[in-house]
């Protein structure tokens, strides 16, 4: 088969060459934002007098017919043809006769394979965007009801202090929540349109570049025609944005795993997202948590590919820069599904809330609040810091907790301890004590759970306008 841009060329391309340079078993994802930007260039070309009206009209006819043959499964994408663009390009060229080969005039496919890579990434940020708005929705939901249930906050995996279940989730969604202003804010510099810029150096044709812009729902129109077809950096934004997306729910699935241990008891997984084994029949596994874990190290691994790809690329366009869809579009899929896997397994999670109540009273998780009550007393924190600390010493050695000491056993520590010491180090009083902004206590909590429930209504009609445009 001819190639298209082979006229110069005196010998065919070898089939090892054909194999190793397409890029139609991954980049056929691309269809349907081809063919919209096919649409709109036809279009354009009208408008500056290229084209025909009766032309515009066979060449979108002939792309529609298109555009239905790959949806339906009809379509045959060839090796040889390389990739979508000429894929499609010679189907039509086929179909309507020699009048497809006018639909590139004033277009690379260097510009064209940028809007298409474009218009994908703002469809699937959008997308990641939704997953994490109904995965925040989850999240708040389950802080206000699980508010009240009192647990051990940890540091290096050791118990430090009592905090709200409905605190330690209410983390996580601020987590999440930058992940969302991240993909929002990347999506700005994604909704810039590059389409016209033709190679690298501008093309002979008056192209109406706002025209495209306007038919193809673009924001911004690229200033530099070398810049348009050469940056991805879009493209290492949203890769970096999903990596970071799934590092923090590989720590979250961290998290649940070892809370659904025997060790810990602290959760149940709903049998709808574990498995057993195929020798022990008492194992109930936490399969959906560790995949979701374990996928993360293939989105980094996206991350680095595309950064190391991009790192020695002299201007302009280098074919190299083909291997950036492979990892965009699983850095993508990869995240969106485990967004998805993540907010109903986690939904579906039963809280043992006496195990985490149980687990506060070991651990001496009120230390901290003793000390501040010798504080309270008039004694300098490091001082009461000391003392304290002889005292944990001194229980360790007895196998005692704090809460079992008497008033005398106290006084031989400190003079300054009274009989009020025991609302102080009750662990529901040190959970209410915690005052500051931000902090544990039940004040606190509705606080942050009233705040984001507002963000939260706002930033999801936003979306919704967002893909209505």
């Amino acid at each position: 088969m001819k190639k298209m841009w082979g006229g110069r060329f005196n010998k065919k391309s070898d089939k090892l060459l054909e194999e190793f340079n397409g890029s139609i078993g991954f980049d056929y994802k691309l269809y349907e934002v081809d063919i919209k930007g096919s649409i709109a260039h036809a279009k354009m070309l009208t408008k500056i007098g290229v084209l025909k009206e009766k032309e515009e009209k066979k060449i979108i006819d002939g792309l529609n017919e298109i555009l239905s043959e790959i949806e339906s499964g009809s379509f045959e994408f060839k090796l040889e043809l390389e990739d979508i663009h000429m894929n499609i390009e010679k189907v039509l060229t086929d179909k309507i006769g020699s009048l497809g080969k006018k639909l590139h005039t004033g277009r690379s496919r260097n510009d064209q394979v940028a809007v298409d890579l474009r218009m994908y990434s703002k469809e699937k940020t959008l997308e990641i965007m939704e997953a994490l708005l109904d995965l925040l929705l989850v999240i708040i939901e389950s802080a206000d009801d699980k508010k009240d249930v009192i647990l051990p906050g940890y540091t290096h995996l050791q118990g430090a202090q009592p905090v709200r279940l409905g605190f330690h989730y209410m983390s996580y969604f601020e987590m999440f929540k930058r992940d969302f202003e991240r993909f929002k804010d990347s999506y700005k510099r994604t909704d810039i349109l590059p389409l016209g810029c033709g190679a690298l150096a501008g093309v002979n044709y008056d192209n109406d570049r706002f025209f495209l812009a306007d038919q193809l729902q673009f924001k911004n129109i690229s200033l530099n025609a070398m810049d348009s077809v050469s940056d991805r950096d879009f493209v290492i934004e949203i890769i970096n944005s999903c990596s970071i997306t799934m590092m923090h729910l590989s720590r979250w699935c961290e998290e649940l795993i070892l809370w659904a241990s025997n060790n810990y008891g602290f959760i149940e997984m709903d049998d709808s997202f574990s498995t057993g084994s195929s020798i022990m029949p008492q194992k109930k596994n936490p399969d959906a948590a560790e995949l979701i874990r374990g996928k993360t190290g293939r989105v980094f691994g996206d991350l680095m590919s595309i950064l190391t790809v991009m790192k020695g690329l002299p201007l302009a366009y280098n074919k190299d820069m083909q291997e950036d869809k492979e990892c965009l579009f699983d850095a993508i899929e990869t995240t969106i599904a485990s967004l998805k896997v993540f907010s109903k397994m986690f939904g579906t999670i039963t809280v043992n809330r006496e195990k985490m109540l149980e687990a506060t009273k070991k651990g001496f998780l009120n230390a901290t609040d003793l000390a501040d009550y010798l504080v309270g007393k008039g004694l300098e924190f490091r001082n009461c810091h000391e003392i304290v600390g002889k005292i944990v010493s001194d229980a360790v050695a007895n196998n005692k907790t704090l809460e079992e000491y008497s008033l005398e056993k106290f006084k031989e520590f400190s003079k300054e301890i009274d009989e009020d010491v025991y609302s102080h180090i009750n662990i529901e009083k040190c959970v209410e004590n915690k005052i500051s902004f931000g902090s544990t206590s039940m004040e606190s909590v509705m606080y942050s759970i009233n705040i984001n429930e507002i963000w939260l209504e706002r930033e999801k009609n936003v979306l919704e306008i967002e893909k209505e445009i």
